[in-house]
């Protein structure tokens, strides 16, 4: 099992981390996005301890310009060999600018301004980095996934084969995005329209989207046979956090004996390009894909045009 990074921060920054993400998350984001900025933010602060800053009092512009530049050459932990992308760049730097923010606002009125850094990418450079699967590759990741997880019990490898159903037919069927896949609840789930409803996707829209027969058959299969059963605290749809269901992604890529497949960096998001792309392959229109992803402009959904 994969092991979690432990961050060795002082208790000074401890509190303040704490104050921070109670600060973010009365500023109105997403829960997403407010463990995002905290996970951000806590290694700027391991960051600052290692250089023996070990207070916020301390800290000049050079420190954040330092540390900018840190990221830049940091690799990729969880794709080796790999620099950490842009888009992963910008989350940092944005969580650090509000960081800034929240000191000021905390009474540090000597802290750093935020500095707004970011990389902006060409649009030939977003659709070099989004990598697909083709129909046929997403049917044999989904044939394989009774052969992941095979050197434990039943009641080990049942939540992962279901979950792992389930990821295709929500990111994949769906097109969801990661977070409205993962805050979907079972109260969502309409069996009678054959729909599924999206509270606050992204822009804080709402917005309804169809299953298919074969999404409507998972979708069921997950929630009577299983999900139903199980007496958990909250009442979303998956019962693993958003990690763990990375990893699951990424085992049943390991066992899979398609080369190619492998190659591949398979992620949530990379499903949801996925439908995408074959929808535009099988001649739905540019408004519709829109329509169906959420999107609040065509061109955002021009991209796939390119990509096919």
């Amino acid at each position: 099992m994969r092991k979690k990074k432990i961050y060795n921060i002082n208790a000074s920054y401890k509190a303040i981390l704490a104050e921070y993400e109670t600060w973010i998350d009365t500023l109105g984001f997403s829960q997403w996005t407010v463990k995002s900025c905290k996970l951000c933010v806590q290694e700027f602060l391991e960051w600052l301890d290692e250089k023996q800053i070990n207070s916020v009092k301390l800290l000049t512009n050079k420190h954040i310009t330092d540390y900018h530049n840190y990221l830049e050459t940091r690799l990729n932990r969880q794709f080796k060999g790999r620099l950490l992308s842009n888009a992963y760049l910008n989350k940092c730097f944005d969580a650090v600018d509000k960081f800034l923010e929240f000191l000021h606002n905390y009474g540090v009125v000597n802290a750093p301004a935020p500095i707004n850094r970011r990389f902006v990418m060409t649009e030939q450079e977003r659709i070099l980095k989004i990598e697909i699967l083709t129909q046929a590759e997403v049917k044999t990741l989904i044939d394989c996934i009774p052969n992941t997880y095979t050197g434990g019990y039943f009641a080990h490898q049942q939540p992962k084969h279901y979950e792992l159903r389930l990821i295709f037919a929500l990111y994949y069927g769906c097109g969801l995005r990661r977070s409205e896949g993962w805050n979907l609840q079972i109260k969502d789930v309409d069996f009678e329209k054959k729909t599924i409803f999206i509270q606050q996707g992204k822009g804080y829209k709402d917005r309804v989207v169809p299953m298919s027969a074969g999404v409507y058959n998972t979708v069921q299969d997950y929630i009577y046979n299983f999900r139903s059963r199980l007496k958990l605290d909250h009442n979303r749809l998956f019962i693993s956090c958003l990690e763990e269901m990375r990893l699951r992604l990424k085992h049943l890529q390991n066992v899979c004996d398609d080369e190619t497949i492998k190659a591949k960096r398979l992620t949530l998001h990379g499903l949801r390009h996925s439908i995408a792309t074959h929808l535009l392959q099988n001649g739905m229109s540019l408004e519709n894909i829109a329509l169906f992803l959420g999107h609040s402009s065509l061109d955002s959904t021009q991209i796939y045009t390119h990509l096919i």
